[in-house]
């Protein structure tokens, strides 16, 4: 098992006195109160072939209906990917990205079918690229949710300085179509954790209160069956950092390997297994794409692990 690096015995720049205690963000008015609470973050993805949903709302209309449809489910935020980062994808054009991601955010902003709800729901752009999350955040999006840690792009993290907007940084080694010959690791929870406050220091330099910083160890990015597991049992050491911290196991091949379940949309039972125990661990916002029964799920979690009921 990892040693606990959170409380001081990982590198001098992460000891327990340099430590932030992040308790809240406000985003477009919404406040999150880190550890009181579970939140949800509706996954979007406007392409035609991420591993789950491609193709299902890669059009204008389909993707309004369904971010209406997570929203009405309880989704607190939602995030918005132009850009499929499922394992062995290539990567596509600037072009293709900003088409596929802009139009969405402009119409989900716009009066045309605005609604209270809408209006008010946080937005994350699912980007590695500068460029699009500037033309997001001007669309109307609220933060920047970035798969490579903000590596990808070295302009990402003077762009987000410069619109002083949260950031969620994951962790992954290589790239999408190489990350898993990638996964041999001396120390698993070290190195993603040390990975993860580099970058953290990195969002400093560039002028991003560390207050506007959130964590995600990337959970199936460049990690084995048996990885993905000691991640989800070492959350805690990553809440230890003081940053919030996200997880992402929703419908993943590593629950698919355990079910036996080669349909990603019947992992929706073992997708709540895997979000209990990032609940346990002290995570502060789990991207799922089946809002409606993880609300469910995360507010019975919540009673027992955050005694929130």
């Amino acid at each position: 098992m990892s040693e606990n690096i959170g409380a001081g015995k990982g590198t001098e720049a992460t000891s327990e006195k340099d430590l932030p205690s992040i308790a809240a963000w406000t985003v477009r008015g919404q406040r999150f109160d880190w550890g009181k609470q579970t939140y949800l973050m509706g996954i979007l993805n406007v392409t035609p072939d991420s591993f789950s949903d491609g193709g299902q709302f890669n059009t204008l209309d389909a993707a309004i209906v369904q971010a209406q449809h997570l929203i009405q489910s309880g989704a607190h935020l939602l995030d918005i990917g132009g850009q499929s980062t499922r394992p062995q994808s290539d990567p596509v054009s600037i072009e293709a990205e900003l088409q596929r991601v802009i139009p969405v955010i402009q119409a989900l902003r716009s009066n045309s079918i605005s609604s209270s709800a809408i209006n008010s729901i946080p937005i994350s752009v699912d980007t590695t690229r500068a460029e699009v999350a500037r033309a997001a955040i001007q669309a109307g999006a609220d933060l920047v949710n970035d798969i490579s840690g903000a590596t990808y792009d070295p302009e990402m993290l003077p762009t987000v300085a410069e619109l002083n907007v949260p950031i969620v940084l994951m962790h992954i080694r290589g790239t999408p179509k190489t990350m898993q010959q990638l996964t041999d690791y001396a120390d698993l929870v070290k190195e993603v954790y040390e990975f993860l406050m580099q970058r953290v220091e990195a969002c400093i330099a560039a002028g991003i209160s560390p207050d506007r910083i959130m964590l995600d160890p990337g959970i199936g990015f460049a990690k084995t069956y048996e990885q993905n597991l000691e991640l989800l049992r070492q959350t805690a050491q990553f809440r230890c950092s003081g940053y919030p911290v996200l997880i992402g196991t929703s419908r993943k091949s590593f629950i698919g390997h355990i079910l036996q379940q080669p349909d990603p949309k019947q992992r929706v039972l073992g997708t709540a297994a895997t979000c209990c125990a990032a609940i346990a661990g002290g995570a502060d916002v789990l991207r799922v794409h089946d809002v409606a029964e993880l609300r469910d799920v995360c507010q019975v979690a919540d009673a027992i692990w955050r005694n929130s009921y």
